[in-house]
Formats: structure tokens, C-alpha cells, sequence
């Protein structure tokens, strides 16, 4: 049997990417396709793996600006020839859903989220472009016609796997299809407990508008308790005019920094709504509680009272409220509870439950997956 990986493109490097590499590691020999890919990238996390991009790679900053082609995406994800593959799994926030194979192959979607800027979040996405507003006309009638080829290419696929409770009910509102919840996995074992507690709280993540770290920023400005931010993005520039001293930026870190930053904090601060939400499972490995935006996949990793607060309005005011109960509410987290509150999401857990559910879905008069995959 013949396999085939996709995922919508290697330009950034986030959670998505990671479960990708965990699906790489399962299938050693199963080609890799893409829209597009960052050299760098490759090179540190799949060397020597067979990978095929679409044309816009070649296009002029085709990588570094690739949100210039969107309109041409669609076209490329199609132009991608899958004819020899029996087996073709999709990693998808986007456009990798919309392959076409040939009627005998099977393709899984593994699907992080229906394509934000076309669904739940498009109103929003259009408010935060930086355009003027009849540029910002045209772009809205542009994600409304690739919001129709969306909904069709979603069903090409022929299982759905969903990285969340908060997905599945996407899916099935969006698309009109079911799906099966396999959440992501999380190297639970690289996170630890520490003797030493610091004295700052801690939030990080790609700086875009949707991580709504601004709010986070807003609040512990008023408090005026320290608080650290790792990440980079397009939004930093702003969010660090924002800052106040008690707020210290560390750009990025690798793993083991975060791990120790993790392990270290008072509490990781989550203001963001994500479909599932890794960095937050990251800290309640390291045990330590999460405040979070009660929305998406942090009602089904966070424990209210057991491993973290929540608060319900996305504003700084909710925050800072939910940090003054953190503090003076009498709450007594136990960080070996916390940890092991979270461990059904750990990496080995996610590989047999794919494998399981390939083997189940390929099974019925199609040919098993040879043992080197």
C-alpha cells in the first residue's frame, strides 16, 4: 500500500506542524506534499523525506508572502497528482482537504479546524486586514468564493478526524459531516514539575490578533504584576508599545526554556480561543494551573478549581478579575494532579488511536498497512 501525508503549507511553525511531524514519524516511507515550504524548516524537522510543493513555491515570495496567493490556492492543492497512493492523510486548517484522489484511495482528514478566515472567524479576519476599506470589500468577496470551494472540497474527504470536541461541532455545523475526536499529541514527558516557583506569570504563542495577548497585556498593566510573553509574530511591534515595565517580551525560546518557563510560573495565562490549544496542555504537564478564556479547547483540557481558572468575557477587565481570584480566591492546586490530569493526551495515545482507526477504516476489502509504516 502506497501513502501519501499533506498539509496545507511549512511556512510557520506551530501546532499543526507538530502534529504533522508526529504523523510523519508513523509513516517513514509515505510521500509528503505541501502548497508551499520554508527550506529551513525542512531541513531541521524532515530531512531527507520525499516532499513535493505546488507552483506557488516558485512564485515570487511564494513563502515569505504567501497570503498574496490565496485565491490561487485552491488551484494548486488540486494540481497536486495523487493517482498512485492508496492511503492519502491530510493535515488541514485549510486547503490540504481539497486533494483529489482517485475513487479507490482512501483519504483521512485530520482537521485542526474548519478554515477560520472563511467560517467562525471571517468577520472578524476582515476588520483586522490593515486596508483600506474597498480593498477590504474585494477581499471579502474573495474568501466568500473560496468559502463555496471549501465546502465542496470538504466533501472529497472520506473520514473526518477532529482535534477536538470544539472541531467535531465545526465540522458538523460548516460542513455537514461527522467525525471522530483524536486529540493532538502533547510530549507530556518533556514537561516537569519544579521545586523552584518564580514569581511572574507567563503567556506565549504566535503574536497575531487572535491570541488576544493584548487583553493579557492590558490587564497586567493594571495589576502591575510581572508577567512574561514568549513568541514573535506580526503583531509584536504593537503589542509591545502596549507593555508597561512589570512586562518582559522573550521572543522565541526552544523547548527545554519553555519548559523550564513553564515549570517555573505562577500560571500560564490562555486569552486566546483555540480548537485545541497545545501550549495550554504544555503547562498543565509542567503543573501548573491555566487561566483561560472559557471558549474552545480549553473547556476540555482545563479542570475549573482542579487545575485552572476561567473567565468568560474576552476583555482585560474579565482577566484581571480571574487573576485577582487566582491569587486571593483560596484555591490549592495540586501540581502532581494537574499533571496527571492531562496525560491521556500524551504522544503514544495519539499514535495508536490513528493507527487504530486507519486500520479500521481501510480494512474492509482494502489491503493492510505493510508493518515498516
Amino acid at each position: 500500500m502506497k501513502v501519501a501525508l499533506v498539509h496545507d503549507h511549512f511556512a510557520q511553525d506551530g501546532g499543526a506542524e507538530r502534529v504533522f511531524l508526529t504523523l510523519a514519524e508513523m509513516y517513514p516511507q509515505a510521500d509528503i506534499f505541501t502548497i508551499l515550504y520554508n527550506q529551513d524548516y525542512i531541513a531541521r524537522h524532515l530531512p531527507n523525506r520525499r516532499l513535493q510543493a505546488t507552483f506557488i513555491q516558485n512564485l515570487p515570495l511564494g513563502v515569505s508572502k504567501y497570503q498574496w496567493y490565496l485565491s490561487l490556492m485552491p488551484m494548486a492543492i488540486e494540481s497536486l497528482d495523487f493517482g498512485q497512493y492508496d492511503l492519502i492523510i491530510s493535515s488541514a486548517s485549510s486547503f490540504a482537504k481539497g486533494i483529489i484522489t482517485r475513487p479507490e484511495a482512501a483519504h483521512i482528514c485530520y482537521c485542526h479546524t474548519p478554515t477560520r478566515y472563511l467560517w467562525h472567524y471571517s468577520n472578524q479576519y476582515l476588520q483586522e486586514l490593515h486596508l483600506p476599506n474597498f480593498l477590504k470589500k474585494i477581499v471579502g468577496w474573495e474568501v466568500s468564493r473560496i468559502r463555496s470551494w471549501d465546502l465542496g472540497a470538504a466533501e472529497r474527504v472520506d473520514f473526518f478526524l477532529a482535534n477536538s470536541q470544539t472541531t467535531q461541532a465545526r465540522i458538523k455545523k460548516y460542513y455537514g459531516q461527522t467525525s471522530r475526536v483524536v486529540y493532538p499529541p502533547v510530549n507530556t514527558e518533556n514537561f516537569y514539575i519544579s521545586e523552584k516557583a518564580g514569581n511572574y506569570f507567563l503567556a506565549g504563542g504566535r503574536f497575531t490578533p487572535h491570541n488576544r495577548l493584548d487583553i493579557a497585556i492590558k490587564a497586567f498593566n493594571k495589576l502591575n504584576i510581572p508577567l512574561k510573553i514568549f513568541g514573535e509574530g506580526p503583531d509584536g511591534p504593537r503589542l509591545k508599545k502596549m507593555a508597561q515595565e512589570n512586562i518582559e517580551f522573550l521572543g522565541h525560546v526552544d523547548e527545554t526554556a519553555k519548559a523550564k518557563l513553564l515549570a517555573e510560573c505562577r500560571a500560564f495565562v490562555y486569552p486566546q480561543e483555540e480548537d485545541f490549544g497545545i501550549t495550554a496542555v504544555e503547562a498543565l504537564s509542567s503543573g501548573r494551573p491555566v487561566i483561560a478564556y472559557e471558549r474552545g479547547g480549553a473547556t476540555e483540557t482545563v479542570q475549573a478549581g482542579v487545575s485552572g481558572v476561567f473567565f468568560q468575557e474576552q476583555i482585560w477587565e474579565a482577566l484581571a478579575d480571574a487573576v485577582l481570584k487566582f491569587l486571593y480566591g483560596g484555591y490549592n492546586f495540586n501540581p502532581q494532579v494537574i499533571k496527571e490530569s492531562v496525560e491521556r493526551f500524551n504522544t503514544e495515545r495519539f499514535k495508536q488511536e490513528i493507527k487504530k482507526f486507519v486500520l479500521l477504516k481501510i480494512s474492509n476489502n482494502k489491503s493492510q498497512i505493510p508493518n515498516n509504516y
